[in-house]
């Protein structure tokens, strides 16, 4: 992409509305415009970012055995009734009549659609497991929304649904998930920790937050330090085996991690002093095993082995994609801008022309920004007729893994400057060298 031709609203200055730095970057760097309180416009290059999170989020469900499916935003309230949520969800649902005087609601969740989908449908314990998943827009009127897209009242959400026959197959479905988000954090750049977790209004007796430490985090929470140095799952592993998905879950649960809603003083202060993490932390995920909660009021069963009928054991999963935009940021930037890990960067490489309309850095560009195109690099090339500052400042903002800098006294040279944006080092190669190097180095 041609930045000459790119919508990239860039702001010189901060927004005094913005108090934390995800806020601050994200509308400086042309991600995000506020449209009213809590909504959020994505521009260009947020889209970019957050379609890229929702690539990962989508692989690592797929793997897991999720399918996917989309549902409606705005609900009828009949099915809120029958689970005994309408009258308990509270203010932060938008309560809506259509021209029919028909009480509806914008979802802030979709636990009674999907199992009014389910029980439309299924009717043998032989259709189980199954786990729908979709990404979709929701709405919860927070009474103050803060920190940007952190907490908006519209928000983009993956949450995944699971259907089991018992309690054994439940734990079955919630320890793949639990792995499955594992793996989709890491391949983000994030270190998220579990962290078991208050249900709230979801429900249920067992439920997990996965959280990202961060100085700008809502809340408190407390964890062994050995979380710091933990790997995530291979690729490889083997989602249907019993035995490893509870490893993966017995083995990441060893150690006390908890929010700061199920802190336990006594428990925390038993650990070495040396091994005791008390930081601020950002939710990335939350997770949720609620049985029979919404299946028995709403008569989701099937027939069971004895042909009985079996109310089906529940969780749900979510994940916030827009949320995860914000968090990266807040996890991954320095003073002059963001630092997008390569998986969600919105662009690999930033291509900087220093003198538009000489011919020899024009023609190295264009080969450049032609070659890594075929190669499948996402490039963002600075054509502007701009001063060399200019280019350095807005592609430091806007983070991009890597900068290609090309100017007449370098290319008199046969050389190509690199800068990891990360790690600041700089390297000197010739044009070949430097394809080579941005087409298969990851940052």
């Amino acid at each position: 992409m041609r930045l000459s031709r790119y919508f990239l609203p860039i702001l010189r200055e901060t927004p005094k509305e913005a108090e934390i730095v995800s806020h601050r970057l994200m509308l400086r760097a042309g991600m995000i415009r506020q449209e009213s309180a809590g909504i959020y416009a994505f521009l260009p290059l947020g889209l970019r970012v957050l379609n890229k999170i929702n690539a990962i989020v989508r692989e690592e469900q797929n793997r897991a055995g999720a399918i996917e499916l989309l549902m409606p935003t705005i609900q009828s309230a009949d099915l809120w009734r029958e689970s005994g949520r309408y009258d308990d969800y509270g203010k932060e649902m938008l309560r809506i009549r259509d021209r029919h005087e028909r009480d509806m609601l914008y979802g802030p969740t979709n636990e009674e659609m999907i199992t009014e989908i389910f029980r439309a449908y299924v009717r043998s314990y032989r259709d189980l497991p199954l786990n729908l998943y979709h990404i979709q827009w929701k709405f919860r009127d927070e009474v103050r929304p803060r920190f940007g897209v952190m907490r908006g009242r519209e928000f983009l959400m993956k949450d995944a649904y699971s259907f089991d026959l018992d309690e054994a197959g439940a734990r079955h479905s919630y320890n793949r998930m639990f792995t499955a988000y594992l793996r989709t954090f890491a391949r983000m750049g994030l270190k998220a920790i579990p962290m078991r977790a208050d249900t709230g209004p979801i429900g249920g007796d067992l439920s997990h937050e996965f959280i990202v430490l961060a100085s700008t985090g809502e809340s408190q929470v407390f964890c062994h330090r050995d979380f710091l140095d933990r790997s995530a799952p291979p690729a490889d592993i083997d989602f249907e085996d019993r035995a490893t998905m509870q490893g993966v879950f017995d083995s990441w649960t060893a150690h006390y991690a908890a929010t700061e809603e199920m802190h336990d003083a006594e428990k925390f202060a038993a650990l070495p002093a040396a091994a005791q993490v008390s930081a601020r932390g950002i939710e990335v995920g939350h997770i949720f095993y609620f049985g029979t909660k919404y299946s028995e009021p709403m008569r989701a069963v099937v027939n069971g082995p004895d042909g009985r009928e079996t109310p089906v054991h529940m969780g749900s999963y979510g994940i916030g994609p827009s949320r995860l935009a914000a968090a990266i940021i807040e996890a991954s930037h320095d003073e002059a801008g963001m630092i997008w890990p390569r998986a969600v960067a919105p662009f690999e490489v930033g291509l900087a022309n220093l003198k538009v309309g000489d011919a020899a850095t024009d023609a190295a560009c264009a080969d450049l920004y032609e070659k890594l195109g075929r190669a499948g690099v996402d490039v963002l090339y600075d054509d502007r007729d701009e001063r060399p500052g200019a280019k350095f400042a807005t592609l430091d903002l806007i983070g991009l893994p890597w900068q290609a800098i090309v100017g007449p006294k370098g290319l008199a040279e046969g050389r190509i400057e690199l800068k990891n944006r990360r790690s600041g080092e700089r390297l000197s190669l010739s044009p070949e060298e430097a394809f080579n190097k941005l087409r298969e180095v990851d940052a």
